[in-house]
């Protein structure tokens, strides 16, 4: 059995961590409120500037989930990975390059038209190098996502997995991520398609 030790969201100018809202700012579009969370934290990452706003969801999300759920020396590095899964793939940086190359071509932003580069900066931050996936689906697909988590946990292939759905669309913007481990934790629950829905929603 798997179980979900933790669980992060971002949507609609909140984030909240296991349930619990620790933060709001309902005015100001998706930069200005993904850099006031990065603030509000007290983050110091200069790359996180650099970064589009699809890998500053994710990377925002995953700082939040790991901060009291992740003990580094319970993992090795191979035995974390990550699962996610959106609707628009790159496409918010994808319109922000494509204007640029009417003009001159933009290579800060070409870096990142490509959805699985938020999964590179997690790892990155994180030293994972544990098996990682990116998906495009119409909607998120809980019962697919626990497969393919699950395959990875029960086979020994990781210890521990980051899943979930990462998705932004110009002010549209909704991260939920679970922090998965094989081992049961104090607040955790069975990790299913149901418990899952029941967080995402």
């Amino acid at each position: 059995m798997n179980y979900i030790t933790g669980s992060c969201t971002i949507s609609r100018g909140t984030v909240l961590k296991d349930g619990h809202q620790l933060f709001e700012k309902k005015s100001g579009d998706a930069s200005a409120f993904l850099l006031s969370v990065y603030q509000y934290f007290g983050l110091n990452y200069p790359k996180f500037y650099k970064m589009d706003n699809l890998s500053k969801l994710g990377w925002l999300a995953s700082e939040v989930l790991l901060k009291e759920s992740f003990k580094k020396e319970n993992h090795q590095p191979e035995d974390v990975g990550i699962v996610l899964a959106n609707k628009n793939s790159s496409l918010d940086n994808d319109i922000k390059y494509f204007e640029t190359v009417k003009d001159v071509a933009s290579p800060s932003l070409f870096v990142y038209t490509l959805p699985n580069i938020v999964i590179g900066e997690i790892c990155i931050r994180n030293n994972f190098k544990g098996e990682h996936a990116f998906y495009i689906q119409e909607e998120f697909d809980t019962g697919f996502i626990a497969n393919q988590v699950n395959y990875l946990l029960d086979n020994d292939i990781l210890q521990a997995c980051i899943c979930g759905w990462v998705d932004i669309l110009q002010e549209e913007y909704k991260a939920v991520l679970f922090w998965v481990e094989r081992q049961n934790g104090e607040g955790a629950v069975p990790f299913s398609s149901e418990n899952m829905n029941s967080i995402f929603k």
